[in-house]
């Protein structure tokens, strides 16, 4: 075995990797810009529901009281009847990117840490750089982007903006195992 404190040089190269390979994806490359649409006549809807000063948060429309509830003929005229929304609301506010960056690195740091975890409990010191990329891989993979799945499947982000973000996972899955592979103890 090995100790995952040997492997801080790993976690932190392959966490600062990720972070700049995401930054490029998303200023560079721009193949995310048509993940979210425009809502058809945008201030009307923004003057319509501004007056309600719904609080930041998440939010569903309709939404019903409970399980029993989603059959009654009431909600379903309501479902039938539309708007149908999942809507995240934010404070009003400038939007900055700082902590969100913040938040990204360590959740970044969480995942290197786990795939660190995992390779230092099943490979040995002087592993061959393929089954460390392997393994840490894997990890990381699951890491980053397994759970983008349920996005579409329950809250109907379209497909191809699913299958664009778990791309990018697996990008970041291979630049944090390359770190790993090639500084593995």
């Amino acid at each position: 075995m090995v100790s995952l404190v040997s492997l801080w040089l790993p976690i932190l190269l392959g966490t600062v990797l990720v972070f700049i390979v995401s930054s490029i994806i998303h200023m560079v490359f721009k193949y995310h810009q048509n993940d979210y649409l425009k809502v058809p006549n945008e201030d009307a809807v923004r003057d319509a529901i501004r007056p309600l000063n719904i609080p930041p948060g998440d939010y569903v429309l309709p939404i019903p009281a409970d399980a029993k509830d989603m059959g009654t003929p009431e909600y379903q005229n309501k479902v039938i009847e539309g708007p149908v929304v999942f809507m995240t609301v934010f404070p009003n506010q400038p939007f900055a990117m700082g902590k969100q960056l913040a938040l990204w690195f360590i959740y970044s740091v969480i995942v290197s840490i786990f795939a660190g975890y995992l390779a230092s409990r099943t490979l040995t010191a002087g592993e061959d750089y393929l089954q460390v990329f392997r393994v840490t891989g894997t990890v990381a993979f699951a890491g980053y982007g397994l759970a983008l799945l349920q996005r579409s499947i329950w809250f109907g982000q379209s497909w191809s903006a699913t299958a664009k973000s778990v791309f990018d996972a697996l990008i970041y899955a291979c630049f944090t195992a390359g770190a790993f592979g090639w500084l593995w103890p």
